[in-house]
């Protein structure tokens, strides 16, 4: 089953599968926190390791949106990361942090999500979580072909078992 979490930016969906998933140990995947700094850095859900994301730095390959420098090193790192722990198929929950203009791009977290929707969106046993925002829902649904899904909102994540 997939399941989308949406909503405007800035309105808590990350920090709402933060408190979600900390107790659990059927969850793992990649989420997009902000750091202290308000950088954007990538977390790896299960075993809570950081990775830089977000940077000022050209000292590196770097993919740019907007105002924002992302690492193309760390994009590379987590899209391994999610085809290995699919692979692995011990969590009941992978989660996506997010789904945006770079996917649609088809750079970011691309490759990962390309290649997991379709062995998620019939099981009824493994569920794959995508966060993607309210404004840019309909263009990944139709980049990604996904017709069977479930909508979550923030509130909904208590739902799920």
């Amino acid at each position: 089953m997939i399941y989308i979490l949406t909503g405007a930016i800035q309105t808590g969906k990350t920090t709402a599968l933060l408190e979600w998933c900390k107790n659990r140990d059927d969850v793992d995947g990649v989420l997009c926190p902000d750091n202290a700094e308000g950088k954007r850095y990538f977390l790896e859900v299960k075993s809570k390791n950081e990775f830089e994301l977000e940077t000022e730095l050209d000292t590196e390959a770097i993919i740019e949106i907007g105002n924002f420098k992302f690492l193309k090193s760390a994009f590379e790192k987590e899209n391994a990361y999610l085809l290995a722990v699919a692979s692995e198929n011990e969590s009941q929950y992978l989660i996506i942090d997010e789904l945006g203009k770079l996917e649609l791009k088809k750079e970011g977290l691309h490759l990962s999500v390309e290649r997991l929707i379709p062995n998620y969106e019939t099981n009824e046993n493994k569920h794959l979580i995508l966060v993607v925002r309210d404004y840019l829902l309909d263009a990944v649904l139709a980049h990604y072909s996904i017709s069977e899904y479930k909508i979550l909102e923030r509130e909904g994540l208590k739902y799920l078992m």
